[in-house]
Formats: C-alpha cells, structure tokens, sequence
C-alpha cells in the first residue's frame, strides 16, 4: 500500500538515486508516528494520579517528539541535500529515540501509553539506524 509519504518521494522532480527511497520512506513515517506517540504520552503522563513522579519521562518524551519532528522535516527535504546533516539528524534521533524507549519502558508495566510510546521509540530508533547503514 503506497503511503502520502512514499508517493511524495515518487512525485519528486530530481533523481532520488544517492537514497534508499523505502529506507527513508519508512524512516519518515515512523518519525512521525513517533513524535505523535511521544507527545501523547507527555500529555497521558501529564494526566496520570502523581505527574510528579513522570517528570523525566515528560522531558524525554517532549524532546522525542521534537527531534522527531525536525528529523522527519529535514529528510522530507530533497533539494540542495547534505548527507552530513542529514546523517547528523539521524544520529540525534536515534539516540533519543533510546533514551526516551529507555524511559517509557521503565514506566510500562504501570503506564500502557508508556508502553505504546517505548514500542514506537524503538521503531523510530531502527529505521534511523536502517537509513544511516544505506547513506
């Protein structure tokens, strides 16, 4: 099944050949789905009987969902392409996308969006790892 993403990279005007089109697809998507993931989990966080004891989880998950999102931004871009940013962004990603699947996950026998948040930190932090191996 095509996706807005990958049809968005086919549309594309120039030669996408220097990239695996379905690494960064893929890499694409679950930033995004990982920066809604991690958002949520803030605000369910947020939310929870003693917030006070999420507070790191807060952070984590707040700044997740922020490099996510610059991350999915700047691969989105394809013009002027600058493998050594791009690689830098990935990197950035991955790691807190460890960090923050670190961190749900010690909260995740008590917290289900914990749990759902971890799963999507470890997706995100695969297929950033995936993409940097094929640059």
């Amino acid at each position: 099944m095509a996706t807005a993403v990958k049809d968005m990279l086919d549309a594309y005007p120039a030669d996408l050949s220097e990239v695996a089109v379905d690494k960064l697809s893929s890499c694409i998507e679950e930033c995004i789905i990982c920066a809604q993931a991690c958002t949520a989990c803030a605000d369910a966080c947020l939310a929870e009987e003693a917030p006070a004891e999420l507070v790191k989880c807060i952070r984590t998950d707040a700044d997740c969902a922020d490099i996510c999102s610059a991350t999915a931004a700047v691969l989105s871009r394809r013009t002027g392409y600058d493998a050594k940013v791009t690689k830098a962004m990935l990197q950035a990603c991955a790691a807190i996308c460890k960090a923050c699947g670190d961190e749900c996950k010690s909260h995740a026998e008590k917290h289900d969006h914990c749990r759902i948040c971890a799963e999507a930190c470890r997706r995100c932090e695969q297929a950033c790892n995936d993409l940097i191996a094929s640059l």
